[in-house]
């Protein structure tokens, strides 16, 4: 198994202009290897606007490591709107995607990369998303992966999937927890920015958390009626 793998976002802006981002990962911790600044803005500092739950020490992290990885994004369309239209191109080692969609659209989709290839435990639980990355997951292709993560998560530990597991609550205390994230780096972004693409992108991948909180018995309705057909078989 190679030591690193990347995936490519090109974006094509509205002046036809380029930007390029080649994101690679530690193929064990996925983690973002690409390097940041020396100097990282204030509004990287750990205890701006701080997570209410944060458990890194001030110490060994000085800086928020989600913000740290936001950074690029930010630098780069600071000046163009949520709603402009871009063209982007995602490459990896398997595929090759086109969309053309919006900037907060287009951004959202990367953006939930930076995060899960940050070393910030509360997005941890997203990194095999990442590996296995699908670049503008619509609501239920994102309950899909986030449910089947969580089942394959517990299916892993030592103790196997238990019963208690299987109502999905664990999932459910995940995302609310990445809410929580979500909703600290907008406050930090808003420090920041000057246009709203960025902000608007991380509102874009929050709205997609929200679908797996409770209860999750209504919103998981469609993914169920996939299921239905197997049962109608069954009996």
């Amino acid at each position: 198994m190679a030591d690193f793998f990347s995936i490519t976002y090109n974006f094509t802006l509205p002046e036809k202009q380029k930007e390029i981002f080649k994101l690679v990962f530690d193929t064990r911790t996925i983690e973002l290897q690409n390097k940041g600044q020396t100097d990282p803005p204030e509004w990287t500092q750990k205890n701006f606007e701080q997570c209410p739950h944060c458990s890194l020490d001030s110490l060994s992290h000085p800086h928020c490591p989600v913000a740290l990885n936001l950074v690029i994004a930010l630098e780069r369309f600071d000046h163009l709107m949520s709603f402009e239209k871009v063209v982007v191109e995602v490459i990896d080692s398997e595929r090759r995607f086109v969309q053309k969609t919006t900037t907060q659209e287009a951004l959202s989709s990367m953006i939930g990369l930076l995060i899960a290839g940050s070393s910030c435990p509360s997005t941890h639980f997203f990194k095999p998303m990442a590996r296995f990355h699908l670049p503008f997951a619509t609501r239920d292709e994102t309950m899909w992966r986030g449910a089947a993560t969580f089942l394959l998560f517990r299916y892993f530990t030592e103790s196997g999937i238990k019963e208690s597991d299987l109502n999905l609550d664990g999932l459910a205390a995940i995302y609310h927890e990445i809410g929580q994230v979500n909703k600290s780096l907008v406050q930090r972004l808003r420090a920041a920015t000057i246009q709203d693409s960025v902000i608007n992108a991380l509102v874009h991948l929050d709205v997609f958390a929200k679908y797996l909180t409770p209860p999750l018995e209504e919103t998981m309705k469609s993914i169920k009626l996939i299921f239905d057909v197997i049962y109608q078989k069954k009996n």
